[in-house]
């Protein structure tokens, strides 16, 4: 599975090598860029793990214009039903209750720690990234994508008219409604008193990606002090998709 342009290509981790490439970048960018933090970090090797990394498929996107040991500008990590009940369970149920979707019998894939080289955001890493991934969705045959994304920072005050606005708008139906196991105590903003287009604005540029290939919201947000973020569910219900996102999202390929 490989996605070209001129110097960048896409595959999976095939060794440890290439994980530990995983890991050095998603140090870089969040615990160095974002001030997270957590018991698994590797200051001394600069390598930011989990458990769960041992069980993933990782995403890598390369740039084969630099030096050997630094190509790997960004990264997914990948969780399949059938790779989750070898590990116990998926890494969002510490912040979400998954009932509906495990309970659903529909083949299940969880996306994480997504993170570009801080040179490569805006540009065609993100755009290849997600063509890698649906090739993934399609060899896999996955129905149902979600995960955890992040608001910077864990003081809720500032970003709560766009949780509201997403609440209001986007919120998941009730066989895809995971719901937080930890909910600030704080009421939503009424629609009529929030700023669309504000509101918007100060929503990270993943979530509405995913917002408008048709995803929605879980119930409630997580407040994740040793990331120092505000979290959100994700889902992605492919059989939901429009035609129009089918072929925004798949280019052409059978979903």
């Amino acid at each position: 599975m490989i996605a070209l342009n001129e110097k960048l290509s896409v595959r999976l981790a095939e060794t440890e090598s290439d994980i530990r490439a995983a890991q050095r970048l998603r140090y870089d960018v969040f615990i160095e860029e974002l001030g997270a933090k957590g018991a698994n970090v590797d200051h001394e090797n600069r390598l930011e793990t989990d458990r769960f990394d041992a069980h993933f498929d990782h995403l890598l996107l390369r740039d084969q214009s630099r030096q050997s040991d630094d190509q790997v500008v960004g990264v997914y990590r990948l969780l399949r039903s059938d790779q989750a009940a070898k590990t116990g369970g998926f890494y969002s149920e510490t912040e979400y209750d998954l009932t509906p979707l495990k309970s659903s019998g529909r083949p299940l894939l969880e996306l994480g720690r997504s993170c570009l080289h801080a040179d490569y955001r805006g540009g065609q890493g993100m755009y290849l990234l997600w063509n890698a991934l649906a090739d993934y969705v399609t060899e896999h045959s996955i129905e149902v994508l979600f995960g955890v994304a992040s608001f910077h920072g864990t003081d809720v005050a500032p970003i709560w008219p766009s949780i509201s606005y997403l609440h209001h708008n986007h919120l998941a139906p009730d066989d895809l409604r995971v719901a937080s196991k930890s909910k600030p105590d704080r009421t939503y903003i009424p629609p009529d008193d929030i700023n669309r287009l504000q509101a918007m604005k100060n929503t990270p540029s993943l979530i509405k990606a995913y917002l408008k290939m048709g995803g929605f919201i879980g119930e409630g947000v997580y407040i994740d002090r040793a990331f120092n973020t505000t979290d959100v569910c994700l889902i992605l219900d492919t059989k939901r998709m429009s035609e129009s996102q089918k072929r925004l999202y798949f280019k052409g390929r059978s979903a």
